[in-house]
């Protein structure tokens, strides 16, 4: 049997000084994508994108939000490191961020050996969740959200060992279990990954349901 030639793509880095341009892209081959996820803050709002290549001088990104060209923003590329710049260029569903000032690639894909674990991005939402541990239902404030997991508010005591569920308004129940917990806030971890376009789907629902409020 024949197999198909099917080209595995992630977020690819580049040593060079200038930000990517609109034709930093590859060959006409199919792709499996398989892009770095991002955060970004733009007139105040945090959202989410994918980094589809990056250098030191700028990113080409996948936004799940409206860009303008010029708009200045705020690019997080790992925890604890935030870059600011500017939308360079929009093409179809690609834009391109020019960092106000060249950043160390190589530095960003270094893990810090005393920082903190890198973290899949986080957004943070105001609504509340339930999760439910064997015959127990629990109503907590989410404080933020990201693929892997969410963050709650509440004084409530789960075992680590214990299979959780945990219900986001509008989303399925998801499966879970106990990371942390300290001083009145719990960490879940899913079970399984969302998938990054029905999480941007789900916090865009969320904030207008919020603002008609």
């Amino acid at each position: 049997m024949e197999m198909e030639d099917l080209s595995l793509e992630t977020t690819s880095i580049s040593l060079d000084d200038e930000a990517p341009s609109p034709s930093d892209r590859r060959d006409g081959k199919r792709h499996l994508t398989l892009f770095r996820v991002g955060a970004m803050t733009i007139e105040g709002r945090r959202e989410l994108c994918l980094i589809k290549n990056i250098s030191a001088g700028g990113m080409q990104i996948r936004p799940y939000c409206t860009l303008c060209e010029g708009a200045p923003l705020i690019i997080e590329l790992k925890t604890g490191m935030a870059v600011p710049g500017k939308v360079s260029w929009i093409e179809g569903s690609s834009a391109g961020i020019e960092f106000d000032r060249p950043v160390d690639v190589l530095d960003v894909l270094a893990p810090s050996d005393s920082g903190p674990r890198p973290r899949m991005p986080r957004v943070q939402i105001d609504c509340y969740a339930t999760v439910r541990d064997g015959a127990n239902i629990h109503r907590l404030r989410v404080c933020d959200v990201s693929q892997g997991g969410v963050k709650l508010q509440g004084n409530v005591s789960l075992d680590p060992s214990s299979d959780l569920a945990v219900t986001l308004p509008g989303l399925p129940a998801q499966a879970a279990a106990l990371r942390w917990s300290s001083e009145g806030y719990i960490g879940l971890t899913f079970n399984k990954l969302l998938a990054l376009p029905d999480l941007v789907e789900w916090l865009r629902a969320i904030r207008d349901e919020s603002k008609a409020a």
